[in-house]
């Protein structure tokens, strides 16, 4: 029987990291004996473990909610005690899908959106299946890419920026005049005293105070910070070397900025041997998503798909909205 409550809330189960502690002494099929689902031959999968009502918990739900978690979780249920309490709990999880589908709760719907969430998963697996791994690239290829992409390898100068931000160009001038000469635990003491940064009171050593972090030269996206204004990057650029302190207060929006060159991080070009493991990653990822794509272009062709853009245009998303209504 098809019941999307339970398969919502096994979903749930398998999510979690503990496991309710529960005595008992009832032995358990030692699923230890099968590492996979697919090693199980259909009589053994079809086991009947635990009847719950008119369902049935079967050694191959058993098993297959083994394989749903990570290595270290799995470790925990090497004993028969612990398999008996997964399989408390997956009782559990049934008794309570069972009542909800009885309530109707599988017919909410966001219900049958985590539902189609968790089938949709379930198939761009199957899709990606046969994908190689990273180690699966050849050198061939990797190399191919390498040549193919050399300027997305070499890397620009990067400098990492230090500011203190004031309201008004008066209180940054007076900041700019004490910082002058500092040094990184002083300039860290003035950026707690001066800054209206939110960060600037942060629990960190003192002279990391008023890091905002790294940006590259003002155009090159890979270096974009978002807690850096544009402004104040490209003024970054101007100071010529490390705990030096840009000579003029620079002004972004509302708020006014003094400017520490905390480090500079020369251009570097990265060789292939630097380079390969993340192109191979790389290419194994659009390996992937091109059998998702293929997958999605045969689903389109099987189930035409029709959009009411004017059923659409209608709705009105409220910003302030939160979830569960309040």
């Amino acid at each position: 029987m098809f019941r999307p409550a339970a398969i919502l809330a096994f979903c749930t189960l398998l999510g979690a990291s503990g496991c309710k502690g529960c005595g008992g002494e009832t032995p358990t099929p030692d699923a230890g004996d099968h590492a996979q689902t697919t090693s199980l031959t259909p009589e053994q999968a079809a086991r009947v473990l635990a009847k719950v009502g008119d369902n049935t918990v079967t050694l191959g739900d058993y098993v297959a909610a083994l394989e749903h978690m990570d290595q270290f979780d799995r470790l925990r249920y090497q004993s028969p005690e612990r398999r008996k309490e997964l399989l408390d709990e997956l009782v559990e999880v049934e008794l309570l899908a069972q009542e909800a589908t009885t309530k109707g709760y599988d017919k909410d719907p966001v219900a049958q959106q985590e539902l189609r969430a968790v089938l949709r998963d379930a198939m761009l697996k199957e899709a990606r299946s046969g994908a190689p791994l990273p180690a699966d690239i050849a050198e061939a290829d990797a190399r191919a890419y390498f040549e193919a992409h050399k300027a997305d390898y070499k890397d620009p100068e990067r400098r990492r920026v230090s500011l203190i931000v004031t309201k008004d160009e008066a209180s940054g001038k007076a900041a700019l005049a004490q910082a002058a000469g500092s040094t990184a635990a002083q300039w860290g003491e003035l950026v707690r005293k001066s800054s209206i940064d939110t960060q600037a009171k942060a629990n960190v050593p003192v002279d990391l105070a008023g890091d905002f972090g790294i940006v590259s030269p003002p155009g090159d996206s890979r270096g974009d910070n978002p807690r850096i204004p544009s402004e104040v990057r490209a003024a970054a650029f101007e100071i010529e070397k490390p705990n030096d302190v840009l000579a003029r207060v620079v002004k972004s929006g509302e708020k006014f900025y003094v400017v520490r060159l905390a480090q500079k991080l020369d251009a570097h070009e990265r060789t292939f041997t630097e380079a390969e493991r993340a192109i191979r990653v790389r290419i194994a990822q659009d390996r992937a998503k091109n059998k998702e794509d293929e997958a999605y272009q045969s689903l389109r062709k099987q189930f035409p798909v029709k959009i009411d853009e004017a059923a659409l245009a209608t709705v009105k998303v409220d910003p302030r909205a939160v979830d569960g209504g309040s």
